[in-house]
């Protein structure tokens, strides 16, 4: 058997990819498995076909990583990997729809509205301003329906400041997403299933230096304190967990995702945002809660590896 990591592709994330693909390559040849790294490239499809009893493991973050596009090539090639299916990428990726699909199965989620650029050329800013905080107040959250590490996201206080944050957000994509702001602890629940059904690994409660995890407080060393176990009530660590197996099944994920929420002040957990390929970097959020669980990385995806290839 042979593991192929693909890293890196053409998103915003490319340097996280990398990181993250570097990181798991290693992980696995720890674990004694023979692991070759590859981009995506028009060499790709011929390095898949010409290596026996491949195993793929994707490390691709935003874009082609996560929308399901090379899932489902690889799909087509009947070659087995690690992680959520090409269909369940897709619905996962896209905040608009994954928040429909999560609410629509009695979870909690923040009050939403999908722009599209197009109705925000053509309808102008003024007349969709004061609907927009009418329906959901301030502050408000905008950020693209269809990208990740918190890239074009931007809190809005005032109507004043929501065009300038949806320009931000179009920047990464043709939709955005505007919803409520969440106020409370935020945490990202890792879902792991081996093949005994999923299960919730202990939250990471995210401090960042600056208030705002944003894409330097996720990715700067230093920037951000991480505290696993998150500091909260058992009751609600436990709600935390529950919410985020319901979101995973409720999306159709398998093997490994990451579910991002907010405790409120109340203790109640809301989801915000799911994830289908958590980073693996040194600052990433799914190997502290590896580590938390007492879980090596190179036997975790060692494990995932064997399950995928069946």
């Amino acid at each position: 058997m042979t593991v192929i990591v693909i890293a890196g592709g053409l998103s915003h994330e490319r340097d996280v990819s990398l990181r993250s693909g570097r990181r798991v390559a290693q992980a696995l040849r720890d674990a004694g498995l023979d692991v070759l790294e590859t981009d995506v490239n028009a060499d790709l499809v011929g390095l898949i076909r010409s290596t026996d009893d491949a195993v793929v493991v994707p490390m691709l973050h935003g874009g082609l990583g996560e929308d399901g596009a090379l899932r489902e090539v690889l799909e087509i090639l009947g070659v087995p990997f690690v992680g959520p299916t090409g269909a369940s990428s897709r619905l996962t990726f896209d905040k608009a729809i994954a928040t429909s699909v999560v609410r629509g199965a009695g979870l909690a989620t923040p009050r939403q509205i999908a722009l599209p650029h197009d109705i925000f050329r053509e309808l102008g800013a003024p007349a969709l301003m004061e609907g927009i905080g009418a329906q959901l107040g301030y502050p408000l959250v905008v950020k693209p329906t269809r990208s990740g590490s918190a890239l074009g996201v931007t809190k809005v206080d005032s109507p004043a400041a929501l065009p300038s944050a949806l320009v931000a957000a179009y920047a990464y994509g043709t939709v955005a997403v505007v919803e409520q702001y969440l106020s409370g602890v935020e945490i990202a629940v890792t879902v792991l299933d081996l093949g005994d059904g999923a299960t919730a690994l202990p939250p990471v409660e995210i401090r960042p230096e600056s208030g705002v995890y944003n894409y330097e407080s996720r990715y700067t060393a230093g920037a951000t304190r991480f505290v696993t176990p998150a500091e909260l009530p058992d009751d609600v660590l436990a709600a935390a967990g529950e919410l985020a197996v319901a979101a995973h099944r409720a999306l159709g994920l398998r093997h490994l995702s990451r579910v991002d929420m907010i405790v409120e002040p109340d203790g109640r957990p809301v989801f915000f945002e799911g994830n289908v390929a958590p980073g693996m970097t040194e600052t990433s959020l799914a190997p502290l809660a590896f580590e938390a669980a007492g879980l090596e990385l190179s036997d975790v995806f060692a494990r995932l590896v064997d399950l995928a290839r069946g």
